[in-house]
């Protein structure tokens, strides 16, 4: 029986802090919940405060990740410079300290519910276009927006692991209206060009 989302990220983040595990390591212990597990994992840091030079990797792994989903793996897989990247004891030990609410909230949202769209072959191809969609926008200049993105793959990963179609669709809702706001942003900037610049002086 699989265990559910908060109990396997709360086991592969105490894994985490006593050794240096890669991301291939996790990916070869989970296989196709890896897909789902590991993209929570690479997005669950943008929540909180990010050690430097972590968002390049972690991104980029997140976005190699949904792409296969979109294609319709089921292995994943990841370049070698990406999958021997092992994640800092630090890092673990800080997300274990910010994750109890986090995992609370989801265990009681949470729960196998419209089996034929979970289950769904085409499903899965979709959460993996919102999820790539969604790291673009996470992984993109524009400040102050990282938790947006975040939640949205978060949930669409949590709904992936626990068969819960009715929180994929509402994945998808979120989806939709994530990128609605970024399309104000960015309207918002490109009519006011010079304000940007200003927000990194």
């Amino acid at each position: 029986m699989h265990l559910k989302f908060s109990q396997e990220i709360k086991s592969l983040l105490r894994r985490l802090a006593e050794q240096h595990l890669s991301i291939g390591d996790i990916l070869t212990e989970t296989s196709e919940r890896g897909f789902s597990l590991v993209i929570a994992l690479l997005v669950l840091p943008f929540l909180f405060p990010m050690p430097p030079g972590l968002t390049g990797p972690f991104g980029a792994a997140c976005l190699l990740l949904s792409v296969q989903m979109v294609l319709g793996k089921r292995s994943p897989w990841l370049p070698k410079k990406i999958a021997r990247y092992k994640f800092p004891r630090s890092f673990a030990h800080l997300l274990l300290q910010n994750l109890q609410r986090l995992t609370k909230i989801f265990e009681k949202i949470t729960r196998p519910r419209l089996a034929k769209i979970a289950h769904n072959p085409l499903t899965w191809r979709i959460n993996g276009l919102c999820i790539s969609w969604l790291t673009i926008l996470l992984i993109s200049p524009i400040p102050f927006t990282n938790p947006f993105p975040t939640i949205g793959i978060l949930i669409l990963a949590v709904a992936t692991i626990e068969a819960d179609g009715l929180m994929i669709c509402i994945g998808y809702v979120l989806t939709a209206l994530i990128t609605a706001l970024f399309g104000f942003i960015g309207y918002a900037l490109w009519l006011a060009p010079g304000l940007l610049p200003s927000i990194f002086r």
